[in-house]
């Protein structure tokens, strides 16, 4: 009889595939089940945006000291997986309301470096880019990743820790015995086992974890983006309006994004309002795309919890099983700094203090800020 992993992940998105990664890293042996291909749902449909990190001792709230904790990490993770995941700093343009959350005094505490800049500073810096924002930043330290490069890289790093990866598996139910899980079982009825579980299952956690009477709210937020080819030249710095984006990926294309439909479901399918909504958004920063190419258009179904901060850690009243959800926009961002509170849980280490408010037995506070930045 085959010998039972020590963890048993469930998704194998940027979040579970981190967490393996660093768990297997650790010495625990680790196997990864997934509805379908690894990495195929919203870790891959995302722009791949990483915020500049700062000082995480000065972040405002647990959600920024996560995040500025993760990215910070993020220039030597992407050295240490065995294949280029398209980590590289590019700059980036804010356009921010006077009275927008992320005003200067946060920025400030949190030491990153910026600079407000006027519409003809903005054409300095990006000749092609044309901006009626009066609140306008430069932020040198944006940074991003090419998505499918980095589930890639990350599929590698698993597999060179001998992390078993198991494709195509979907999960129908649960198995206790007297009370404590003991298996799952897929839809052939194939029994899976483990010493613990962690559950990474993106938009479909909800329907996961309500056996285990914890659901925590999670559901699918469609997000549609479309992809220029034919822009060479034309864009050097990821700009950031609001919660739409255009990221130039350093050959002759611009990503562009996104939507926010959570009334789409489970819905996975672009739609011609959507994309003619994203083109106008980009043809209005930057009016010579008009004449560039919509290479492709796609859309992900983001995983929102109810407060719109992810949910991280034991779940209750289950000892053995453990869950990382609810990351909605900030996937990428929140990714290894998720991975690592999971390692520290599952291991029994010292958690830090930004931990608890991400916890699951935590009262759902709806008056949120996302957790993406900007």
């Amino acid at each position: 009889m085959a010998k039972l992993p020590d963890v048993l992940v469930l998704g194998g998105g940027i979040i579970g595939l981190t967490s393996a990664y660093l768990l297997a890293k650790s010495g625990l042996s680790v196997r990864v089940i997934d509805r379908q291909a690894m990495g195929r749902e919203a870790s891959w449909a995302g722009a791949g945006i990483l915020p500049p990190f700062g000082n995480p001792q000065g972040a405002r709230t647990p959600i920024d000291t996560l995040r500025a904790t993760s990215v910070a990490g993020f220039a030597a993770f992407s050295e240490e997986l065995p294949s280029d995941n398209g980590y590289r700093v590019c700059g980036g343009i804010e356009a921010l309301e006077a009275e927008a959350d992320y005003a200067l005094p946060s920025w400030d505490g949190e030491g990153i470096a910026y600079s407000r800049i006027s519409s003809e500073e903005l054409k300095r810096l990006e000749p092609n880019a044309h901006s009626n924002s009066p609140s306008l930043f430069h932020l040198p330290g944006f940074a991003q990743v090419r998505n499918p490069w980095h589930l890639r890289a990350l599929v590698a790093g698993c597999e060179s820790l001998s992390v078993e990866l198991t494709p195509d598996c979907p999960v129908e139910s649960w198995k206790f015995d007297r009370g404590r899980v003991v298996g799952l079982f897929d839809s052939t009825g194939r029994l899976h086992g483990a010493g613990v579980y962690l559950v990474s299952t993106g938009a479909w956690a909800g329907g996961c974890m309500r056996p285990l009477g914890c659901g925590f709210g999670i559901h699918p937020v469609r997000g549609q983006i479309v992809l220029y080819s034919g822009a060479e030249g034309l864009l050097s710095r990821v700009i950031v309006d609001g919660k739409r984006y255009l990221v130039p990926r350093g050959d002759d294309r611009i990503l562009v994004g996104s939507t926010e439909e959570p009334e789409a479901g489970f819905a996975k399918a672009t739609t011609p309002a959507g994309e003619s909504d994203l083109r106008s958004f980009a043809e209005n920063w930057i009016p010579a795309l008009a004449s560039a190419t919509v290479e492709q258009s796609w859309a992900g179904l983001r995983p929102t919890s109810a407060d719109g901060l992810p949910a991280i850690g034991p779940v209750p009243g289950h000892p053995n099983v453990f869950a990382a959800v609810g990351h909605g926009r900030a996937g990428i961002q929140l990714s290894l700094g998720t991975a690592r509170l999971m390692l520290q849980h599952v291991t029994g280490g010292e958690l830090p203090d930004y931990a608890d408010a991400f916890r699951l037995d935590r009262r759902p506070n709806t008056d949120f800020r996302s957790a993406f930045r900007s």
